[in-house]
């Protein structure tokens, strides 16, 4: 069903700023998109021609019923919510309406959540799965090593441009979300895997110019769905059953440097978190793994 042109036009432009001014990523713009335009379809549905100028906390209440009544996530819906906000921050700045319908309507309470992770000898089978002689398997070896390493979204491994790496200095340059810059280190390890595959392994994979640190077979930027299948492929030959998520490697880089003595803050900077609070539950899952360590070694645990 398509919506009302005011409401796609509406839309239009408040991605368009999201793109030029906020510098989100294509993801979250995306996601926006989504569910404004799924919203606006149920408004044509439901209520009308109503505009999203025309808006009141009543259509949105109605909206978060409908939402209830086919299941779906507490989680999904304040990211709706979210987006909704942002949506009439922008509208009262570029004086389209004079109050947000949203003032009275709080985010359902999210469960508590704990991102899974991997066990070091269970990261260490998975970087170990990959074959040393197959150019794609040693791309994907230097892949997981470098996520590893370094904490990196998965976004921007496959990003990652030839000039962003600093192979002498052994260090990244990371353009993370809202086009945000970080240096990070990449370890001895990364450093020497990285470099062996650049040397040996990435001109087999070039059949065009590139700038891409890692390409896919046919030359160009790779997605995060085909590493994340990489990744489960990967999982599957080293014989691991935790659930995995395409974060993984990145909680377990967060989660191993908390077990062995790093600073919060520290670890907030290299993920590239603005706000502590994001890296604070991997504390949690550090004490969770240190209480089922204690219940399951200590003779009274």
């Amino acid at each position: 069903m398509n919506i009302s042109a005011t409401n796609q036009e509406i839309i239009d432009d408040f991605i368009s700023m999201l793109w030029i001014e906020k510098g989100l990523s294509e993801n979250t713009a995306s996601s926006y998109k989504t569910d404004l335009t799924t919203f606006c379809r149920f408004l044509k549905q439901f209520c009308g021609d109503v505009t999203l100028l025309e808006l009141s906390g009543t259509h949105i209440d109605t909206y978060l019923e409908y939402r209830v009544s086919r299941n779906i996530s507490q989680r999904s819906t304040s990211r709706f919510l979210s987006t909704c906000r942002a949506l009439f921050k922008y509208l009262i700045a570029s004086h389209k309406v004079n109050k947000s319908p949203l003032e009275n309507i709080q985010n359902p309470k999210l469960p508590s959540y704990l991102p899974s992770t991997l066990s070091e000898q269970q990261v260490n089978d998975l970087l170990t799965a990959p074959d040393d002689n197959d150019p794609i398997q040693m791309r994907d070896k230097a892949m997981l090593e470098l996520l590893y390493a370094t904490g990196m979204r998965v976004s921007e491994l496959v990003n990652l441009q030839m000039h962003e790496l600093g192979l002498v200095q052994g260090v990244i340059r990371v353009t993370g979300k809202g086009g945000k810059e970080r240096l990070v280190p990449m370890g001895e390890n990364a450093q020497d895997l990285v470099s062996h595959y650049i040397k040996y392994f990435r001109p087999e994979l070039l059949n065009r110019p590139s700038n891409t640190v890692f390409p896919s077979k046919r030359g160009t930027t790779m997605t995060r769905q085909t590493f994340w299948h990489r990744i489960k492929y990967y999982a599957k030959v080293a014989g691991i059953q935790t659930h995995l998520s395409p974060h993984t490697l990145r909680h377990a880089f967060a989660t191993h440097l908390l077990n062995h003595g790093a600073d919060l803050r520290v670890v907030q900077m290299l993920l590239g978190h603005s706000d502590l609070s994001t890296t604070q539950i991997y504390t949690h899952v550090a004490t969770h793994r240190l209480q089922k360590l204690v219940e399951e070694h200590h003779p009274r645990g």
